[in-house]
């Protein structure tokens, strides 16, 4: 696909994201899907209510009346779609920083849309092949104020609340200033945890942290785990999609671990488990001990999501998929990526021991990664085709699912292109960091020489 990546339709608003834009990708939505109703809401961007307008604006010249949510995470959208049959358009640019909005796209079954539907939206934007509805049938808007509240219920139904309220757990909680914050301190003080937060008021500048969660971003957060006694850290990103964890002691705790974690504790003999070409060998070791088979995808949350629909047609059993960013799935529950409810697992996981010793079997790897961003197609193209040349010349077998995966038995290096912003990834995984840290140079030095010869 042209248009959307790995996850939506993501840029910087004012350069490729601008409301013309996205009043375009909505039109054509809008025609594919000719729904009497389509919800739009936003995370907390600066940029988002513009932006909703322009989408408001572009769903209703195709007929289709609009619900307006305002800023909801995105899994309570998905909610929302589900439990009304409403198809959705969430304006967001997830982990992005903060000069980039998006849109993610969400059927009436709450799942994000299938790749065939996004390529029927997509062949629909190319071609400017849009329904025009004439001025009587134009669709009306309306607000709604309840899917934040609807979406809370749905996940203390969803949860075992007793157990959690039992386990009497500190919660140290950093929304990001993203849309979790307006929801997830509620939900799990409802839950019956004493919750502390940082950086908990929606704010679309994020003054206190980026919004990806990784560990270099959430520093605050350590520190508020580690100086309160709290029994866990969770940060969500900008759309609360995903969760990353601290244990008790202030420690991150990788996103790949919590993933093992949370798998072992699902997956039985038989089950399928779908994760990125990017799997940490953690998942693949739970994969094998519990005699479950590992589905890998392409990167970003629709790929996975189409395989999980592909195997639950099959007649298999997914109870849980993922990546290690956080972003996980229990299909069971719904076929999007939650991370209040992701979080509240792995507190199901704590009412019977520390998070450190929840994690420890998964320890013992370490993870490097570095991107290189590029200007034009053409450094683009360069440092693609250098890294195909590393992976043909090196000593291991490449795994091409999605970029370049080299494994060496005792380590593996991953190169591909973002689908969300204008670099190219590199990602590493060795039981010793020097291991990790080599790897990941060697291929970031090639792409820096063949980006600066384009």
């Amino acid at each position: 696909m042209k248009v959307f990546g790995s996850s939506g339709v993501r840029g910087v608003v004012g350069e490729t994201v601008t409301p013309e834009f996205v009043g375009r990708v909505a039109r054509a939505a809008g025609s594919t899907l000719r729904a009497d109703a389509v919800a739009v809401a936003r995370d907390t961007r600066r940029t988002g209510e513009m932006l909703a307008d322009a989408v408001s604006a572009g769903l209703a010249a195709t007929g289709s009346d609009v619900h307006r949510l305002g800023v909801v995470p995105t899994p309570g959208v998905q909610a929302y779609a589900e439990r009304t049959g409403v198809p959705a358009l969430v304006v967001t640019a997830s982990h992005n920083p903060p000069q980039y909005n998006g849109l993610k796209l969400v059927g009436a079954d709450g799942a994000e849309l299938s790749r065939d539907t996004l390529e029927r939206v997509e062949d629909r934007l190319l071609a400017e092949r849009f329904d025009a509805a004439d001025w009587a049938t134009t669709g009306e808007s309306s607000r709604v104020t309840s899917a934040r509240r609807e979406y809370v219920a749905d996940l203390l139904a969803a949860v075992d609340h007793e157990r959690i309220a039992a386990a009497d757990l500190t919660v140290a909680l950093d929304p990001g200033h993203g849309a979790g914050a307006l929801t997830s301190p509620e939900f799990f003080r409802e839950l019956g945890c004493r919750v502390l937060t940082v950086n908990a008021q929606p704010d679309g500048h994020f003054p206190g942290r980026d919004p990806e969660p990784v560990a270099a971003n959430l520093e605050d957060l350590a520190t508020l785990v580690a100086t309160t006694d709290a029994d866990v850290g969770i940060a969500h990103d900008g759309d609360a999609d995903r969760a990353i964890f601290y244990d008790e002691t202030g420690t991150y705790i990788e996103g790949d671990a919590s993933l093992a974690a949370l798998a072992a504790a699902a997956l039985e003999a038989g089950d399928m488990a779908v994760s990125a070409v990017n799997v940490s060998q953690r998942l693949v070791d739970v994969a094998e001990q519990t005699g479950a088979t590992l589905e890998l995808t392409p990167i970003g949350s629709t790929n996975i999501i189409t395989r999980i629909r592909e195997l639950v047609a099959e007649g298999e059993r997914v109870p849980v998929a993922g990546e290690g960013n956080g972003g996980v799935l229990f299909p069971d529950y719904r076929l999007a990526r939650d991370g209040a409810y992701t979080a509240a697992r792995f507190l199901e996981l704590l009412c019977s021991q520390p998070a450190s010793a929840a994690v420890a079997d998964f320890d013992g790897y370490a993870n490097v990664r570095e991107n290189v961003s590029y200007e034009t197609d053409a450094e683009r193209e360069a440092m693609l085709a250098a890294a195909e040349t590393y992976a043909e010349q090196a000593d291991a077998t490449p795994t091409t699912i999605d970029g370049y995966r080299l494994d060496y038995g005792d380590a593996w290096v991953l190169v591909r292109p973002s689908g969300t912003e204008p670099v190219v990834r590199v990602y590493a995984e060795a039981r010793e960091r020097g291991r990790a840290r080599d790897l990941v140079d060697d291929v970031h030095d090639t792409l820096l020489a063949a980006r600066s010869d384009s």
